[in-house]
């Protein structure tokens, strides 16, 4: 592992993270596809359907904060490996359901799994690879949830025609049962752990990086402006995108009387796009500023949702809109976590990207109560997708009164982050 002539590690640590994502997004990014055939045949409103999904979302965003605390405290290894057994466990019960509390309570579950499987993944990229190379490895890990959806899309028609909806959940299930002990052996928490340096930090007369026992400074975290901002911006972009992902694949098969192989190929065009976005949006981050970067790609999303409004019943347009969303998509979740070690100490990387988790995922669970309901009430989408587009819009405005790292206060910082930042003066 310490043999500078073989790979380094954070390349290991890189590989088994994107399966690890690929997994989840499938079945959580997958719901979406595979939501107007389980309500059909389960006899469910699609207010349920938002219900199901938000029963995920209600764990996700309870847990997530303490998910981030535990990665910085007891390390992403341990955290990811149990996550991994309980997503499994529940994706597969999901599978077995024939009622709406058995549905919400086994994807409740698949979301306390999941909880360990953005924050501390994204936490342990990081601390693997040098500040002016996390984009570039968060570009490369965020192509397997991209791929996930893709591959979902892509194989669930293939699915119904031979087996049944429930498929679609046994098959990611014991996958992720199966990528338990190569998380357990493989992983490790920090390159310190290993005596090595994180990768792309090439200086000879560096001192390797030191571990240190100080607890993520999370009283100095929540009186930076910053959090609260970079959070709301979070929580309105969350509810805007996930109102179109969640829902497209129904509103193309019954708003737009898609056939369900016109309609799932939505998902797939959107995964796809998403691989492009992040290989391309999240690497230019590293140069442009993550800022910057988040304040065009919102601005992207909200037209682009617009969009949606003057479509009529062209199936090709909305394939059209959905690969541009998707490169947007793609890139931003990974930019809002990795603003977590931009603007934020990095001994606290974990801990300030799980305090934003609950931004998200209330905009998630608003946006699917809310698109679910109008949906049932007027037969349409479009009054829904007007409110997504406004949301998204906020965003922008919000992330547009995010200040520079150069203006947070030395004295919030711990001494170890002061002595190493160029940034603060």
């Amino acid at each position: 592992m310490g043999n500078r002539k073989s790979l380094h590690w954070a390349w290991t640590i890189l590989a088994i993270c994107f399966i690890n994502l690929f997994i989840n997004y499938s079945v959580r990014l997958g719901y979406g596809v595979v939501l107007p055939e389980m309500i059909r045949t389960l006899g469910f409103s699609r207010a349920d359907g938002g219900s199901i999904y938000n029963s995920y979302l209600l764990t996700y965003i309870t847990i997530t904060p303490f998910t981030g605390y535990l990665t910085d405290l007891l390390g992403a290894r341990r955290v990811i490996t149990v996550c991994l057994m309980l997503l499994g466990g529940g994706a597969f019960l999901l599978g077995t359901v024939d009622h709406l509390w058995a549905a919400c309570v086994f994807f409740g579950l698949t979301g306390l799994g999941a909880t360990g499987l953005w924050v501390p993944v994204i936490t342990l990229v990081q601390r693997w690879f040098s500040f002016r190379r996390k984009g570039l490895a968060l570009g490369i890990l965020s192509t397997g949830y991209g791929l996930g959806f893709a591959v979902m899309g892509a194989v669930f028609p293939w699915v119904v025609e031979h087996y049944s909806w429930r498929y679609a959940w046994y098959f990611p299930g014991i996958l992720a049962l199966a990528m338990v002990a190569p998380n357990a052996l493989a992983l490790r928490s920090d390159p310190a752990d290993c005596g090595l340096r994180p990768w792309g930090q090439n200086e000879p007369t560096a001192a390797l990086p030191q571990k240190t026992s100080a607890k993520p400074p999370l009283r100095s975290i929540l009186r930076q402006p910053n959090f609260w901002i970079i959070g709301a911006s979070y929580f309105s972009l969350s509810y805007g995108l996930y109102g179109f992902t969640t829902f497209m694949v129904d509103y193309a098969k019954y708003q737009l009387e898609m056939s369900l192989e016109k309609a799932s190929l939505l998902a797939t065009i959107h995964g796809l796009f998403q691989v492009a976005g992040v290989l391309t949006v999240l690497p230019l981050s590293d140069y442009a500023g993550r800022k910057r970067t988040i304040l065009a790609s919102n601005t992207a999303i909200t037209v682009l949702l617009t969009g949606l409004l003057f479509i009529g019943d062209s199936w090709t347009l909305l394939y059209v809109i959905t690969g541009a969303v998707a490169v947007f998509y793609g890139a931003t979740f990974p930019i809002y976590g990795a603003c977590a070690g931009d603007y934020f100490p990095r001994e606290a990387m974990g801990t300030v990207a799980g305090a934003w988790t609950p931004f998200y995922g209330s905009g998630a669970i608003l946006t699917h109560w809310v698109t679910g309901k109008l949906r049932d009430v007027t037969g349409i989408y479009d009054q829904a997708f007007i409110i997504c587009a406004v949301m998204t819009a906020l965003s922008v405005v919000l992330m547009s009164r995010v200040r520079q790292k150069k203006e947070l206060r030395p004295e919030d910082l711990p001494l170890s982050e002061i002595a190493s930042s160029p940034d603060v003066h």
